[in-house]
């Protein structure tokens, strides 16, 4: 867009020969042929747009030869040189430098929103990876409990046995240890599989050259961090969100563009003017040498108006760019709306699952002790095998509240941070503006 202001040089060079048949006037000044011209012409120039104005400025110099075989000419061939400054300048319609960097304007706003679009794509990226991250960390501590839950399941079962041979464990007693054994035991397989499927899940978003390579060690790290606010959540969102400050930028493009419509709508009247020297001798070198000291001269100002009868194209360009305008800022209001309410609602769900994860820890400490105990009272014969099954499950259930809960806090802690956009400087992402 900034080329339009860049200086335009023009170089033109004509040849041209005319001869009539005959002659036709005794002001011809031949007899025996017709009249005859022979031109040759060079010219040079320079012109450049003005960003101030929006008007145009040039220079120009032409060099040219005239001959002809008329015995009226006192200089054949005659050599010219002339030397011309324009300006063509327009007084209402598309007048001044709003018009004339509009394009620049423009483009620079273009520029900052395709940025911020490549931001907004990032940040998408890392909450999914983070995502996909958090899933194969949930995944492998599934696979975790189940495997704890196959090892008290088959102890139990080995239990069993043993008392049998004594009589004081039934048939009964071993089959229900043994069915929780293959319960157990197929657990741990469909666990096996949620771990293969979020590692490929995590690969193909990290985009890994080969799926047989597994990814390493995962885990969640300890928050140490402090309840979020919404007040400065949502100030970081405000001043930082891609589609938000994306938008703001459109809405700037569209006041642009009606700067631009508003003035389209006026009548043309432009002031154009010409100021120019020449000289005329028997060479090149001396019309050349003559054109500072003795010379010719010419000018010419003036101005056209035009206006197309009731201006109706440039009167519904306007409205309509209006329209425009009041509509991206309709949808500004309506971003900033719901930024709030996402904001909002991060913050509430990163909240509420501090605590859910502090609740849920206690409850497997409690289940723990539960089962600890019910199964000192089996082992004592003052249980059965069922209760022990029964507070094996609660534990078990216990381990997955405690591990939901630690999902969905990092979940809700990477989509909070994506509205804020700290997920950059989390993970020291530095993008190119």
């Amino acid at each position: 867009a900034q080329a339009s202001f860049s200086p335009t040089i023009t170089a033109t060079v004509n040849r041209s020969l005319s001869q009539s048949a005959s002659t036709t006037s005794t002001l011809d000044g031949t007899t025996a042929v017709g009249p005859r011209a022979d031109n040759t012409s060079g010219s040079l120039g320079v012109s450049e747009l003005l960003p101030q104005t929006n008007g145009t400025v040039g220079l120009s110099t032409a060099v040219n030869r005239a001959a002809t075989n008329s015995r009226f000419s006192t200089l054949n061939p005659a050599y010219g040189n002339s030397i011309t400054a324009t300006i063509s300048q327009p007084l209402l319609k598309n007048a001044g430098s709003t018009v004339a960097r509009a394009a620049v304007e423009r483009n620079k706003l273009g520029l900052s929103i395709a940025q911020l679009n490549y931001r907004s794509n990032v940040l998408a990226v890392v909450l999914n990876t983070e995502t996909a991250y958090n899933n194969l960390v949930s995944a492998r501590e599934t696979l975790h409990i189940r495997q704890l839950s196959l090892n008290l399941a088959q102890n139990l079962f080995a239990e069993n046995q043993a008392r049998r041979t004594t009589g004081v464990m039934t048939d009964l007693d071993v089959l229900t240890a043994e069915v929780g054994v293959n319960n157990a035991r197929l657990a741990v397989i469909q666990a096996e599989q949620g771990v293969r499927t979020a590692e490929d899940a995590l690969l193909t978003l990290i985009n890994a050259d080969s799926f047989d390579q597994r990814p390493g060690t995962v885990e969640f790290a300890e928050y140490k961090g402090e309840a979020p606010s919404f007040d400065t959540s949502y100030k970081l969102a405000r001043e930082n969100y891609p589609d938000y400050l994306a938008t703001a930028k459109a809405i700037e493009q569209s006041e642009i563009d009606l700067a631009t419509a508003k003035s389209a709508k006026l009548p043309s009247l432009n002031l154009n003017g010409s100021l120019g020297y020449n000289a005329i001798d028997n060479s090149y070198n001396n019309a050349i040498g003559n054109l500072p000291n003795s010379h010719g001269n010419n000018w010419a100002f003036g101005v056209v108006y035009t206006m197309p009868w009731g201006l109706k194209a440039d009167n519904a360009r306007y409205r309509s760019t209006l329209a425009t305008l009041g509509s991206q800022k309709a949808r500004l209001a309506q971003l900033d709306q719901t930024l709030v309410v996402q904001v909002r609602t991060a913050v509430r769900t990163v909240q509420t699952n501090l605590a859910s994860v502090a609740i849920a820890a206690k409850a497997t400490e409690l289940s723990e002790k539960q089962y600890e105990a019910q199964k000192a009272r089996f082992d004592a014969g003052l249980s059965t095998s069922r209760l022990v099954l029964q507070a094996q499950d609660d534990l078990e259930t216990a381990r997955f509240n405690e591990l939901s809960a630690k999902v969905s806090l990092r979940n809700a802690l990477a989509q909070l941070h994506r509205l804020e956009t700290s997920s950059l400087q989390r993970f020291n992402i530095a993008l190119s503006q």
